[in-house]
């Protein structure tokens, strides 16, 4: 039996543990008694990293089509296995928080890599929405994907993107903007050894220099 009320969802004080549901057989359960009393069930998933305007505004537009939206969060696990090793940003336990602020967020849920390579619609079947929220980026899907969707949900709404710049583009920009200073500190330290190896080389007695022009022009030779 589910130790969470769905009163509790309801309530605008609702905290985030009585609105995070992990547990599939409890996320299940909620669902349907929702569907009873006859709420319209919508689910939308993603991975929300730096959660920026867009997110919210395309959440907004989810809400609308259902009385209560169930938000997918993908575990940092299911984002490295899809977008590569420096995807997250931002880790699980602090997107699955920064969700559950926005308005439109009723209940929030976690995707984990291990059920969604068992059964890409794990999540559909145990909550059998009324409907299926994915955006265009997600939403241009071949066919026959869209018809096992649809066995398990009502209807699907694709929406477009809500920000002109997605997450992973401004992760990017971040990782562009980060490399110009870094190549310049490197550069900058390169400049100052090389001066170094030349007033070093100036200091030096005739002698010496005379066998290091000797080494250098063997070296040369050899390659």
């Amino acid at each position: 039996m589910s130790t969470v009320n769905v009163r509790d969802i309801l309530s605008p004080s609702a905290t985030f543990e009585q609105r995070y549901v992990p547990n599939l057989e409890e996320l299940a359960l909620l669902a349907r008694k929702f569907k009873d009393v006859g709420y319209r069930i919508g689910i939308v998933g993603g991975v929300w990293d730096l959660i920026h305007e867009g997110h919210a505004k395309y959440l907004e537009l989810a809400k609308k089509e259902c009385d209560i939206l169930i938000v997918v969060v993908d575990s940092d696990e299911l984002v490295r296995d899809r977008k590569g090793p420096s995807r997250p940003v931002v880790p699980e336990t602090e997107r699955l928080r920064m969700i559950s602020f926005i308005r439109s967020v009723d209940i929030i849920t976690l995707r984990t890599l291990q059920n969604h390579r068992e059964d890409k619609e794990y999540l559909n079947k145990a909550v059998d929405p009324d409907v299926c929220v994915l955006s265009t980026s997600t939403g241009d899907i071949p066919p026959e994907q869209r018809k096992v969707i649809e066995q398990y949900c009502g209807r699907i709404v694709v929406f477009p993107p809500q920000a002109e710049t997605s997450s992973s583009a401004r992760i990017r920009l971040l990782a562009v903007d980060g490399a110009t200073p870094l190549a310049q500190s490197v550069m900058e330290l390169v400049d100052q050894r090389t001066k170094a190896v030349a007033d070093l080389l100036h200091s030096l007695p005739t002698e010496i220099k005379t066998l290091v022009d000797v080494h250098l022009s063997k070296l040369q030779g050899a390659e």
